[in-house]
Protein backbone atom coordinates (compact mmCIF):
# COMPACT_ATOMS: atom_id res chain seq x y z
CA UNK A 1 0.00 0.00 0.00
CA UNK A 2 1.23 3.19 -0.53
CA UNK A 3 1.41 6.44 1.76
CA UNK A 4 1.11 10.02 1.41
CA UNK A 5 3.95 11.53 3.09
CA UNK A 6 2.83 13.27 5.84
CA UNK A 7 5.27 16.54 5.14
CA UNK A 8 3.06 17.08 1.72
CA UNK A 9 -0.13 16.34 2.41
CA UNK A 10 -2.79 19.33 2.19
CA UNK A 11 -4.15 20.04 5.79
CA UNK A 12 -4.57 22.63 7.85
CA UNK A 13 -3.21 23.53 11.14
CA UNK A 14 -1.98 26.67 12.99
CA UNK A 15 1.59 25.73 11.97
CA UNK A 16 0.62 25.33 8.16
CA UNK A 17 2.00 28.23 5.76
CA UNK A 18 -0.80 29.85 4.01
CA UNK A 19 -0.52 31.71 0.66
CA UNK A 20 1.91 33.54 -0.19
CA UNK A 21 4.58 31.04 1.29
CA UNK A 22 2.75 27.81 0.13
CA UNK A 23 4.58 26.85 -2.49
CA UNK A 24 8.31 27.59 -0.96
CA UNK A 25 6.91 25.56 2.00
CA UNK A 26 6.10 23.05 -0.37
CA UNK A 27 9.28 22.99 -2.09
CA UNK A 28 10.68 22.59 1.86
CA UNK A 29 8.71 19.25 1.91
CA UNK A 30 6.80 21.39 5.05
CA UNK A 31 2.84 20.90 5.49
CA UNK A 32 0.70 23.40 3.85
CA UNK A 33 -2.65 24.57 3.98
CA UNK A 34 -3.70 23.36 0.37
CA UNK A 35 -1.67 22.08 -2.28
CA UNK A 36 -0.04 25.12 -4.33
CA UNK A 37 -1.31 25.64 -7.67
CA UNK A 38 1.18 26.67 -10.97
CA UNK A 39 1.33 25.49 -14.38
CA UNK A 40 3.87 24.83 -16.34
CA UNK A 41 3.53 27.36 -19.65
CA UNK A 42 1.55 29.32 -17.38
CA UNK A 43 1.25 32.33 -19.82
CA UNK A 44 0.43 31.31 -23.13
CA UNK A 45 -1.83 31.19 -26.13
CA UNK A 46 -4.85 30.37 -23.80
CA UNK A 47 -4.27 33.85 -22.67
CA UNK A 48 -5.93 37.43 -24.98
CA UNK A 49 -3.24 39.33 -23.78
CA UNK A 50 -0.55 37.37 -24.74
CA UNK A 51 -2.06 36.64 -28.00
CA UNK A 52 -2.48 40.43 -28.17
CA UNK A 53 1.63 40.86 -28.12
CA UNK A 54 2.50 38.01 -30.17
CA UNK A 55 0.31 40.04 -32.94
CA UNK A 56 3.47 42.47 -32.94
CA UNK A 57 6.05 40.34 -31.35
CA UNK A 58 8.12 36.99 -32.01
CA UNK A 59 8.73 34.97 -29.19
CA UNK A 60 12.40 35.68 -29.39
CA UNK A 61 11.55 39.35 -29.17
CA UNK A 62 8.60 38.77 -25.79
CA UNK A 63 12.02 36.29 -24.26
CA UNK A 64 14.72 39.39 -25.30
CA UNK A 65 12.74 42.29 -24.05
CA UNK A 66 13.06 42.15 -20.50
CA UNK A 67 9.88 44.55 -19.94
CA UNK A 68 7.88 42.51 -22.54
CA UNK A 69 9.37 39.16 -21.00
CA UNK A 70 8.23 40.44 -17.20
CA UNK A 71 4.92 41.66 -18.51
CA UNK A 72 3.97 37.85 -20.14
CA UNK A 73 5.23 36.63 -16.87
CA UNK A 74 3.01 38.69 -14.78
CA UNK A 75 -0.39 37.90 -16.89
CA UNK A 76 -1.08 34.39 -15.22
CA UNK A 77 -0.40 36.50 -11.97
CA UNK A 78 -2.26 38.88 -12.69
CA UNK A 79 -5.62 36.77 -13.68
CA UNK A 80 -5.46 33.82 -11.33
CA UNK A 81 -5.19 33.17 -7.90
CA UNK A 82 -1.74 30.84 -8.29
CA UNK A 83 0.74 30.55 -5.52
CA UNK A 84 3.96 30.76 -8.13
CA UNK A 85 4.81 32.43 -11.39
CA UNK A 86 7.28 31.04 -13.56
CA UNK A 87 9.79 33.67 -15.74
CA UNK A 88 8.59 33.85 -19.33
CA UNK A 89 11.62 32.34 -21.36
CA UNK A 90 12.64 29.18 -23.08
CA UNK A 91 15.31 26.59 -23.14
CA UNK A 92 16.78 27.57 -26.16
CA UNK A 93 18.32 30.89 -26.41
CA UNK A 94 22.04 29.49 -24.45
CA UNK A 95 22.24 27.71 -28.08
CA UNK A 96 23.04 31.44 -29.41
CA UNK A 97 25.08 32.30 -26.81
CA UNK A 98 27.43 29.39 -28.49
CA UNK A 99 27.25 30.87 -31.64
CA UNK A 100 24.16 29.17 -33.26
CA UNK A 101 21.59 30.93 -34.75
CA UNK A 102 17.89 30.24 -33.87
CA UNK A 103 14.54 31.19 -34.78
CA UNK A 104 11.18 30.02 -33.82
CA UNK A 105 9.19 29.29 -37.29
CA UNK A 106 5.26 29.69 -37.13
CA UNK A 107 3.70 26.02 -37.14
CA UNK A 108 7.42 24.58 -36.77
CA UNK A 109 9.03 25.42 -34.20
CA UNK A 110 12.55 25.69 -33.58
CA UNK A 111 14.81 25.83 -36.22
CA UNK A 112 18.80 25.89 -35.46
CA UNK A 113 20.33 27.51 -38.83
CA UNK A 114 23.69 26.12 -38.15
CA UNK A 115 23.48 22.85 -36.33
CA UNK A 116 25.96 20.99 -34.99
CA UNK A 117 27.22 18.57 -37.45
CA UNK A 118 30.74 17.50 -37.10
CA UNK A 119 33.95 17.95 -34.70
CA UNK A 120 34.48 21.27 -36.15
CA UNK A 121 31.21 22.60 -35.68
CA UNK A 122 31.67 21.16 -31.80
CA UNK A 123 35.30 22.75 -31.59
CA UNK A 124 33.89 26.31 -33.23
CA UNK A 125 30.94 26.56 -30.40
CA UNK A 126 31.77 28.94 -27.68
CA UNK A 127 31.15 28.87 -23.55
CA UNK A 128 30.51 32.68 -22.30
CA UNK A 129 28.93 33.93 -18.99
CA UNK A 130 25.21 33.78 -18.86
CA UNK A 131 25.69 37.84 -18.10
CA UNK A 132 27.28 38.21 -21.72
CA UNK A 133 24.75 35.95 -23.37
CA UNK A 134 21.62 35.64 -21.52
CA UNK A 135 21.36 39.44 -20.14
CA UNK A 136 17.86 40.00 -21.47
CA UNK A 137 16.90 36.76 -18.82
CA UNK A 138 18.49 38.28 -16.16
CA UNK A 139 17.24 41.56 -15.98
CA UNK A 140 13.63 40.00 -16.90
CA UNK A 141 14.09 38.17 -13.72
CA UNK A 142 15.15 41.21 -11.94
CA UNK A 143 12.46 42.90 -13.24
CA UNK A 144 9.55 39.79 -12.17
CA UNK A 145 11.02 39.40 -8.45
CA UNK A 146 10.37 43.13 -8.00
CA UNK A 147 6.95 42.79 -9.24
CA UNK A 148 6.35 39.69 -7.34
CA UNK A 149 7.63 40.83 -4.16
CA UNK A 150 4.96 43.21 -3.21
CA UNK A 151 2.79 40.26 -3.17
CA UNK A 152 5.34 37.27 -1.49
CA UNK A 153 5.05 35.15 -4.64
CA UNK A 154 7.85 33.27 -6.03
CA UNK A 155 9.32 32.97 -8.84
CA UNK A 156 10.05 29.70 -11.02
CA UNK A 157 12.92 29.64 -13.53
CA UNK A 158 13.80 26.11 -15.73
CA UNK A 159 16.44 25.39 -18.22
CA UNK A 160 17.16 22.77 -20.87
CA UNK A 161 18.82 19.56 -19.98
CA UNK A 162 22.61 18.98 -21.10
CA UNK A 163 21.41 16.51 -23.96
CA UNK A 164 17.86 18.56 -25.20
CA UNK A 165 20.05 21.15 -25.97
CA UNK A 166 22.51 18.94 -27.75
CA UNK A 167 19.56 17.32 -29.84
CA UNK A 168 18.12 20.89 -30.87
CA UNK A 169 21.94 21.84 -31.79
CA UNK A 170 22.90 18.59 -33.35
CA UNK A 171 19.11 18.22 -35.00
CA UNK A 172 18.64 21.92 -35.88
CA UNK A 173 14.93 21.55 -34.70
CA UNK A 174 12.76 19.38 -32.32
CA UNK A 175 13.41 15.45 -33.09
CA UNK A 176 11.89 12.49 -31.04
CA UNK A 177 14.50 10.07 -33.58
CA UNK A 178 17.83 11.98 -32.51
CA UNK A 179 19.51 10.21 -35.33
CA UNK A 180 21.84 12.77 -35.52
CA UNK A 181 22.62 13.44 -31.83
CA UNK A 182 23.19 9.42 -31.69
CA UNK A 183 25.76 9.47 -34.44
CA UNK A 184 28.06 12.82 -33.37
Amino acid sequence: MIQQNQTTQSFPTSQTPARPQRFLAACRREAVDATPVWLMRQAGRYMAEYRALRQHHTILELIKAPELACEVTMQPINAFDLDAAIIFADILPPLEGMGLSLEFVKGEGPLIHNPVRTRADVEALTVRPAEETLPFTLEAIKLARRELAARGVPLIGFSGAPFTLAAYAVEGGGSIIHFGTEEL
